[in-house]
């Protein structure tokens, strides 16, 4: 599993599995697209504006995998 931030662009990616060519997105909402192979697994969530969807009271994204947590700073 992987996430990426593209902070000039404000996008958070969290991918599952690497791409093996085909995929379809699927819009879920204005923010949040999915990307689905035609067997029906989920290659991985785009998120939209995800400064404010990642962000909490603190304003940073813990990620934690493994038993190791990291935290992620997230720019408005």
């Amino acid at each position: 599993m992987k996430l990426s931030y593209d902070p000039k662009h404000n996008v958070a990616y969290l991918r599952f599995h690497e791409k093996p060519g085909q995929v379809t997105t699927i819009k879920i909402s204005d923010d949040v697209n999915i990307d689905i192979a035609p067997d029906g697994t989920v290659y991985g969530v785009e998120l939209l504006n995800a400064n404010e969807q990642l962000t909490g009271d603190h304003g940073a994204l813990i990620v934690e995998s493994g038993g190791r947590s990291q935290e992620i700073a997230l720019l408005a």
